[in-house]
């Protein structure tokens, strides 16, 4: 014979548990997206080894008796300029890192060498350092010399650097 056994589950939340508290992102909210390895082209962008970095040498070699065509990719890492290199099957998806490049005014140099940075709507950011290298020399340069100028500040993976400057006109 058989026995039906009716279940009751009960749910008691709180309204405060309902309230879910989501962190807003930029669009999509992902810092990386998919791409077929031989849609990678030079000067692209690509995620190797976690890094996001800029495609600089490409080679494809040819499918062998056994397997894929692959793809031997040279990077540089955006942000330290290390060079990484992977290989990949032609078929397969690698990552690329969203990036943002946004100019920014150059308001202030501190004497910790952080950047007073304002946007065009008037939004201040003082969270970047001076790069290091030919850029911030230039910077510095162009600070100390009392020019106005925009900065380019490019940002991937959670991480931003000023790469550019550019003369202000108006």
């Amino acid at each position: 014979f058989t026995k039906k056994i009716n279940i009751l589950v009960e749910l008691k939340m709180s309204t405060a548990e309902l309230d879910a508290d989501f962190d807003t992102g930029t669009s999509g909210a992902s810092l990386t997206y998919p791409m077929q390895c031989s849609a990678l082209k030079k000067g692209g962008f690509v995620m190797i080894k976690d890094r996001p970095c800029k495609i600089v040498e490409m080679s494809t070699s040819k499918t062998g008796k056994h397997g894929h065509a692959k793809v031997h990719l040279v990077a540089l890492d955006i942000f330290t300029q290390k060079k990484y290199e992977d290989l990949c099957p032609s078929t397969h998806n690698m990552s690329v890192p969203v990036t943002n490049r946004k100019d920014f005014q150059v308001v202030d140099i501190s004497d910790d060498g952080y950047l007073n940075l304002m946007d065009d709507d008037g939004t201040t950011k003082e969270d970047l350092k001076v790069p290091e290298g030919e850029v911030g020399d230039d910077v510095r340069a162009k600070f100390e010399a009392g020019e106005s100028f925009l900065v380019t500040v490019l940002s991937a993976c959670n991480e931003e650097m000023v790469v550019g400057t550019k003369v202000l006109t108006g």
